[in-house]
């Protein structure tokens, strides 16, 4: 078996990281010459699409492991060809992270072919479900789970998909009830725009509905059973309204939901946040309700260096951090690195709006 990899991306060692453009003294800088606010946990590998939890008063990250494959760039993320799982995971913000070995691999999933995209995971009872999108073996996005007794795996696959799973970013959230819901779904290469007549349609196109003055594309949520392995419900759409409680449209292209659906609670709130995809955004909504309506509120993070930006929100001893990712290691859209920094709610409930850049 592999041996974990452990580093300290703070302090000295944080001013050696590669494939930077750098300040004449070293600092590290964007190519636009900005200061980064945060520093890459781990350089050794490429990470992304963070979603953090918290075990047993460890963090742990499970994410996306880019790879530098053949497949040429496109709008449809085809050259996103990642193909396993490593979870990252730290007993102290700021102190040495470990890169665990391979938690899963495409190989090892029956029903899967490839891109192997961004993960999320859940406890209960003991044991511990990795909920992860790939493709089947005709192209289609769906999602499964694996299952292991330990957080940071290894994980063994369930032999089918999720019934009644589709599209991408599987976020999973546990009410204080100990019900836990998935929720799901991103347009353009996530396939969601291809769903909403209830069956996959390759017909509906790559991008959206075409309809900018109509209710855009909403994420999904689905109850899932008490043993963790399938929907205890069939998906629905969750809400996202305007200030005026109308749906947000899907010309509304700073504030319409593109994927990375992510549900944390605040005193006794619902927060979703996602990604608002061709305008780079992070931005959330809240609710009464695990299944909404939320209605829009603003920004969480804004545009970091690369095409993407996801995200997931923990909170960890006592204060609150934003999980995100950014190209400063290799300034190539595929392969980039996983972030954190603290996120402030007001008094008032509503988010500190996040800079990834010190101007």
């Amino acid at each position: 078996m592999m041996k974990a990899l452990s580093i300290l991306v703070t302090g000295a060692a944080a001013l050696q990281l590669a494939a930077c453009a750098a300040a004449p003294h070293g600092e590290p800088r964007s190519p636009d010459g900005l200061r980064y606010l945060s520093q890459p946990l781990v350089t050794e590998i490429y990470t992304a699409d963070p979603s953090a939890r918290v075990f047993d008063d460890r963090l742990y990250i499970y994410g996306s492991h880019d790879i530098d494959g053949s497949t040429v760039e496109d709008d449809l993320g085809s050259h996103f060809e990642m193909r396993d799982y490593r979870v990252l995971s730290m007993d102290r913000v700021g102190g040495p992270v470990t890169v665990h070995p391979v938690a899963l691999d495409v190989d090892q999933v029956p029903w899967a072919r490839r891109q192997m995209w961004a993960p999320d995971a859940a406890r209960k009872n003991g044991r511990y479900y990795l909920y992860f999108p790939a493709k089947d073996h005709q192209d289609v996005f769906r999602i499964g789970v694996a299952v292991s007794d330990r957080p940071e795996g290894p994980f063994t696959p369930r032999p089918e998909a999720i019934r009644g799973s589709y599209s991408i970013d599987p976020g999973m959230f546990t009410d204080d009830d100990g019900a836990t819901y998935m929720y799901f779904g991103g347009i353009w290469g996530g396939q969601l725009q291809r769903w909403t007549g209830g069956r996959y349609d390759p017909a509906a196109g790559n991008t959206d509905l075409g309809r900018p003055d109509a209710p855009a594309i909403m994420p999904r949520i689905a109850r899932m059973r008490d043993d963790m392995l399938e929907f205890a419900e069939a998906p629905r759409e969750v809400t996202i309204l305007d200030e005026q409680g109308r749906p947000i449209l899907g010309g509304d292209l700073d504030r319409r939901f593109f994927e990375a659906a992510w549900v944390h609670k605040y005193q006794g709130r619902y927060y979703l946040s996602y990604s608002t995809g061709d305008t780079h955004y992070i931005v959330y909504a809240t609710g009464d309700s695990p299944y909404g309506p939320f209605t829009y509120r603003g920004r969480v993070l804004l545009p970091v260096q690369g095409w993407t930006n996801h995200h997931s929100i923990a909170e960890f001893r006592g204060r609150w951090y934003l999980f995100y990712h950014d190209t400063q290691l290799s300034n190539r859209t595929h392969l980039r690195n996983i972030k954190m920094t603290e996120l402030r709610h007001n008094p008032d409930g509503t988010i500190q709006t996040i800079d990834p850049f010190v101007r």
